[in-house]
Protein backbone atom coordinates (compact mmCIF):
# COMPACT_ATOMS: atom_id res chain seq x y z
CA UNK A 1 0.00 0.00 0.00
CA UNK A 2 2.90 2.64 0.19
CA UNK A 3 4.06 2.16 -3.05
CA UNK A 4 0.75 2.85 -3.99
CA UNK A 5 0.80 5.88 -1.71
CA UNK A 6 3.83 7.02 -3.57
CA UNK A 7 2.03 6.76 -7.02
CA UNK A 8 -0.91 8.70 -5.49
CA UNK A 9 1.42 11.13 -4.70
CA UNK A 10 3.19 11.62 -8.00
CA UNK A 11 0.16 11.96 -9.83
CA UNK A 12 -1.01 14.63 -7.78
CA UNK A 13 2.71 16.50 -7.09
CA UNK A 14 2.84 16.17 -11.80
CA UNK A 15 -0.94 16.64 -12.68
CA UNK A 16 0.06 19.12 -14.65
CA UNK A 17 2.74 17.93 -16.79
CA UNK A 18 1.02 14.25 -16.86
CA UNK A 19 -2.18 15.90 -18.22
CA UNK A 20 -0.09 17.97 -21.28
CA UNK A 21 1.53 14.75 -21.89
CA UNK A 22 -1.88 12.78 -22.22
CA UNK A 23 -3.52 15.36 -24.53
CA UNK A 24 -0.59 15.79 -26.53
CA UNK A 25 -0.29 11.96 -26.51
CA UNK A 26 -3.91 11.49 -27.68
CA UNK A 27 -3.80 14.38 -30.53
CA UNK A 28 -0.74 12.88 -31.68
CA UNK A 29 -1.43 9.24 -32.16
CA UNK A 30 -5.01 9.98 -34.18
CA UNK A 31 -2.98 12.95 -35.91
CA UNK A 32 -5.54 15.18 -35.24
CA UNK A 33 -5.46 19.19 -34.31
CA UNK A 34 -8.05 20.73 -31.99
CA UNK A 35 -8.85 24.08 -31.42
CA UNK A 36 -6.27 25.96 -28.46
CA UNK A 37 -9.04 26.63 -26.41
CA UNK A 38 -10.26 22.97 -26.70
CA UNK A 39 -6.77 21.58 -25.74
CA UNK A 40 -6.50 23.48 -22.77
CA UNK A 41 -9.82 22.76 -21.73
CA UNK A 42 -9.18 19.01 -22.20
CA UNK A 43 -5.52 19.51 -20.30
CA UNK A 44 -7.41 21.14 -17.32
CA UNK A 45 -10.48 18.09 -17.21
CA UNK A 46 -7.13 15.91 -17.07
CA UNK A 47 -5.97 17.28 -14.25
CA UNK A 48 -8.85 17.24 -12.58
CA UNK A 49 -9.13 13.52 -13.43
CA UNK A 50 -5.14 12.71 -12.19
CA UNK A 51 -6.04 14.79 -9.09
CA UNK A 52 -9.26 12.97 -8.25
CA UNK A 53 -7.46 9.29 -8.92
CA UNK A 54 -4.47 10.28 -7.02
CA UNK A 55 -6.88 10.84 -4.07
CA UNK A 56 -9.06 7.82 -5.02
CA UNK A 57 -6.10 5.60 -4.80
CA UNK A 58 -6.47 6.36 -0.89
CA UNK A 59 -9.53 4.79 -0.51
CA UNK A 60 -11.65 1.71 -1.45
CA UNK A 61 -14.74 3.88 -2.79
CA UNK A 62 -14.62 4.53 -6.12
CA UNK A 63 -16.10 7.70 -7.01
CA UNK A 64 -16.35 9.90 -10.71
CA UNK A 65 -15.19 13.64 -10.45
CA UNK A 66 -17.87 15.73 -11.28
CA UNK A 67 -15.69 17.89 -13.71
CA UNK A 68 -15.13 14.58 -15.55
CA UNK A 69 -19.11 14.19 -16.51
CA UNK A 70 -19.43 17.90 -17.13
CA UNK A 71 -16.63 17.63 -19.74
CA UNK A 72 -18.15 14.42 -21.21
CA UNK A 73 -21.09 16.18 -21.79
CA UNK A 74 -19.59 19.46 -23.32
CA UNK A 75 -17.86 17.21 -26.09
CA UNK A 76 -21.05 15.79 -26.57
CA UNK A 77 -22.91 19.06 -26.68
CA UNK A 78 -19.89 20.22 -29.60
CA UNK A 79 -21.39 17.16 -31.45
CA UNK A 80 -25.05 18.29 -32.09
CA UNK A 81 -25.27 19.91 -35.07
CA UNK A 82 -26.16 18.97 -38.57
CA UNK A 83 -22.99 17.12 -39.69
CA UNK A 84 -21.85 16.55 -36.30
CA UNK A 85 -20.77 13.03 -35.44
CA UNK A 86 -20.42 11.57 -32.11
CA UNK A 87 -18.11 9.19 -33.61
CA UNK A 88 -15.32 11.64 -33.79
CA UNK A 89 -14.94 11.86 -29.86
CA UNK A 90 -15.75 8.16 -29.64
CA UNK A 91 -12.59 7.30 -31.05
CA UNK A 92 -10.22 8.80 -29.48
CA UNK A 93 -11.09 7.20 -26.37
CA UNK A 94 -8.88 4.08 -27.21
CA UNK A 95 -5.97 5.87 -28.10
CA UNK A 96 -6.59 7.86 -24.76
CA UNK A 97 -6.31 4.56 -22.66
CA UNK A 98 -3.07 3.14 -24.42
CA UNK A 99 -2.12 6.65 -23.65
CA UNK A 100 -2.61 6.90 -20.08
CA UNK A 101 -1.48 2.98 -19.96
CA UNK A 102 1.81 3.77 -21.27
CA UNK A 103 2.41 6.58 -19.19
CA UNK A 104 0.78 4.77 -15.65
CA UNK A 105 3.10 2.00 -16.83
CA UNK A 106 6.07 4.03 -16.51
CA UNK A 107 5.10 5.58 -13.63
CA UNK A 108 5.02 1.99 -11.86
CA UNK A 109 8.37 0.15 -13.02
CA UNK A 110 9.84 3.55 -11.72
CA UNK A 111 8.21 3.10 -8.60
CA UNK A 112 8.49 -0.83 -8.55
CA UNK A 113 4.98 -1.04 -7.69
CA UNK A 114 3.54 -4.37 -7.35
CA UNK A 115 1.77 -5.96 -10.66
CA UNK A 116 -1.80 -6.22 -8.40
CA UNK A 117 -1.67 -2.91 -7.42
CA UNK A 118 -0.95 -1.82 -10.42
CA UNK A 119 -4.16 -3.91 -12.28
CA UNK A 120 -6.06 -2.00 -9.13
CA UNK A 121 -5.06 1.55 -10.61
CA UNK A 122 -5.51 0.63 -14.36
CA UNK A 123 -9.14 -0.69 -13.65
CA UNK A 124 -9.93 2.41 -11.66
CA UNK A 125 -8.75 4.12 -14.55
CA UNK A 126 -10.71 2.67 -17.33
CA UNK A 127 -13.63 2.28 -15.20
CA UNK A 128 -13.35 6.31 -15.14
CA UNK A 129 -12.69 6.23 -18.75
CA UNK A 130 -15.96 4.20 -19.31
CA UNK A 131 -18.24 6.45 -17.77
CA UNK A 132 -17.03 9.48 -19.24
CA UNK A 133 -18.18 7.62 -22.36
CA UNK A 134 -21.30 6.16 -21.60
CA UNK A 135 -21.86 9.78 -20.10
CA UNK A 136 -20.72 11.75 -23.61
CA UNK A 137 -22.61 9.57 -25.48
CA UNK A 138 -25.69 9.54 -23.25
CA UNK A 139 -25.60 13.35 -23.47
CA UNK A 140 -25.59 13.53 -27.47
CA UNK A 141 -28.41 11.02 -27.73
CA UNK A 142 -30.43 13.39 -25.49
CA UNK A 143 -29.27 16.87 -26.96
CA UNK A 144 -29.78 15.29 -30.55
CA UNK A 145 -33.26 14.48 -30.07
CA UNK A 146 -33.54 18.14 -28.22
CA UNK A 147 -32.17 19.46 -31.50
CA UNK A 148 -34.26 17.34 -33.88
CA UNK A 149 -37.61 18.35 -31.94
CA UNK A 150 -35.95 21.91 -32.23
CA UNK A 151 -35.63 21.38 -35.99
CA UNK A 152 -38.55 20.15 -36.59
CA UNK A 153 -40.53 22.45 -35.14
CA UNK A 154 -38.79 25.63 -37.01
CA UNK A 155 -38.98 23.41 -40.41
CA UNK A 156 -42.77 23.07 -39.53
CA UNK A 157 -43.38 26.77 -38.86
CA UNK A 158 -41.18 27.80 -42.15
CA UNK A 159 -43.42 25.35 -44.04
CA UNK A 160 -46.48 26.69 -43.53
CA UNK A 161 -46.13 30.80 -43.58
CA UNK A 162 -48.67 32.90 -43.57
CA UNK A 163 -48.40 35.49 -46.15
CA UNK A 164 -51.08 38.48 -46.38
CA UNK A 165 -51.94 39.16 -49.84
CA UNK A 166 -54.23 42.33 -49.03
CA UNK A 167 -57.27 42.93 -46.07
CA UNK A 168 -59.30 39.85 -45.27
CA UNK A 169 -57.14 37.04 -47.94
CA UNK A 170 -53.83 35.32 -46.99
CA UNK A 171 -51.79 32.84 -49.00
CA UNK A 172 -50.96 29.65 -47.37
CA UNK A 173 -47.85 28.14 -49.15
CA UNK A 174 -47.32 24.76 -48.14
CA UNK A 175 -43.25 23.87 -49.13
CA UNK A 176 -41.43 21.12 -48.43
CA UNK A 177 -42.48 17.33 -47.66
CA UNK A 178 -45.74 17.69 -45.44
CA UNK A 179 -45.28 14.62 -42.91
CA UNK A 180 -47.73 14.17 -39.67
CA UNK A 181 -46.31 16.63 -37.64
CA UNK A 182 -46.29 19.64 -39.69
CA UNK A 183 -49.91 18.81 -40.38
CA UNK A 184 -50.24 18.78 -36.72
CA UNK A 185 -48.52 22.27 -36.54
CA UNK A 186 -50.85 23.81 -38.96
CA UNK A 187 -53.74 22.78 -37.44
CA UNK A 188 -52.99 23.59 -33.94
CA UNK A 189 -50.69 26.83 -34.61
CA UNK A 190 -51.53 27.84 -37.97
CA UNK A 191 -55.00 27.70 -38.14
CA UNK A 192 -55.66 29.91 -34.82
CA UNK A 193 -53.35 32.69 -35.98
CA UNK A 194 -55.35 33.02 -39.30
CA UNK A 195 -58.56 32.88 -37.17
CA UNK A 196 -57.01 36.11 -35.27
CA UNK A 197 -56.34 37.70 -38.20
CA UNK A 198 -59.62 37.82 -39.23
CA UNK A 199 -59.04 36.31 -43.00
CA UNK A 200 -61.85 35.84 -44.87
CA UNK A 201 -60.78 33.58 -47.58
CA UNK A 202 -57.02 31.66 -47.77
CA UNK A 203 -55.55 30.44 -50.28
CA UNK A 204 -53.60 27.07 -49.88
CA UNK A 205 -51.20 26.62 -52.18
CA UNK A 206 -49.79 23.03 -53.09
CA UNK A 207 -47.11 24.20 -55.51
CA UNK A 208 -44.09 24.36 -53.61
CA UNK A 209 -45.05 20.62 -51.80
CA UNK A 210 -42.40 17.49 -52.92
CA UNK A 211 -44.89 14.77 -51.82
CA UNK A 212 -47.87 13.93 -49.60
CA UNK A 213 -49.38 10.64 -48.82
CA UNK A 214 -53.10 9.77 -48.48
CA UNK A 215 -53.18 9.91 -44.06
CA UNK A 216 -51.29 13.72 -44.65
CA UNK A 217 -54.17 14.57 -47.71
CA UNK A 218 -56.81 14.02 -45.06
CA UNK A 219 -55.22 15.87 -42.65
CA UNK A 220 -54.88 19.10 -44.78
CA UNK A 221 -58.59 18.73 -45.83
CA UNK A 222 -59.77 18.17 -42.10
CA UNK A 223 -57.69 21.93 -42.07
CA UNK A 224 -59.66 23.32 -44.92
CA UNK A 225 -63.01 21.75 -43.18
CA UNK A 226 -61.87 23.88 -39.99
CA UNK A 227 -61.29 26.56 -41.91
CA UNK A 228 -64.95 26.15 -43.22
CA UNK A 229 -65.85 26.42 -39.71
CA UNK A 230 -64.49 29.40 -38.66
CA UNK A 231 -66.14 31.25 -41.48
CA UNK A 232 -63.18 30.82 -43.73
CA UNK A 233 -62.98 29.68 -47.33
CA UNK A 234 -60.50 27.85 -48.87
CA UNK A 235 -59.00 27.67 -52.06
CA UNK A 236 -56.78 25.01 -53.19
CA UNK A 237 -53.78 26.18 -56.16
CA UNK A 238 -50.61 24.37 -57.13
CA UNK A 239 -52.27 20.89 -57.08
CA UNK A 240 -50.02 19.21 -59.50
CA UNK A 241 -51.74 15.77 -61.08
CA UNK A 242 -49.25 13.52 -58.97
CA UNK A 243 -50.81 15.30 -55.82
CA UNK A 244 -54.35 15.17 -57.10
CA UNK A 245 -54.57 12.12 -57.61
CA UNK A 246 -53.19 11.12 -53.83
CA UNK A 247 -56.05 13.31 -53.18
CA UNK A 248 -58.40 11.51 -54.65
CA UNK A 249 -57.14 7.90 -53.41
CA UNK A 250 -57.64 9.44 -49.95
CA UNK A 251 -61.26 9.37 -50.53
CA UNK A 252 -61.35 13.14 -50.76
CA UNK A 253 -63.77 14.40 -53.33
CA UNK A 254 -62.66 16.76 -55.67
CA UNK A 255 -65.74 18.18 -56.10
CA UNK A 256 -65.42 19.76 -52.74
CA UNK A 257 -62.68 21.42 -53.00
CA UNK A 258 -62.73 25.06 -54.99
CA UNK A 259 -59.10 24.45 -56.85
CA UNK A 260 -57.03 26.69 -59.38
CA UNK A 261 -54.02 26.74 -61.70
CA UNK A 262 -52.30 28.86 -59.43
CA UNK A 263 -52.53 31.85 -56.92
CA UNK A 264 -52.64 34.59 -59.45
CA UNK A 265 -55.99 32.80 -60.81
CA UNK A 266 -57.65 32.68 -57.27
CA UNK A 267 -56.84 36.30 -56.67
CA UNK A 268 -58.52 36.91 -60.10
CA UNK A 269 -61.80 35.49 -59.04
CA UNK A 270 -61.62 37.49 -55.53
CA UNK A 271 -61.24 40.86 -57.40
CA UNK A 272 -63.92 41.99 -55.44
CA UNK A 273 -62.60 42.02 -52.42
Amino acid sequence: MNLVINVSNHLIDNAESLAEEIVNGVLFSLKIEIPLWEKEQAIEMYINFINFLGNSLMIEEEKIPEPLIEWSKNNAARQVSPNGKISEIVVRYPTTREVFTDIMTKISIDIGLLLEDYAFIIKRINNMLDISLNETVFAFERLSDDYKEETQREMAELSAPIVLIKEGIAVLPLIGIIDSYRANHIMEKVVPKIAELRINYVICDFSGILIIDTDIARHLHQIGQMLNLLGIQTLTTGLRPELAKTVVKSGIKMSEITTFANVKQALDSLHQY
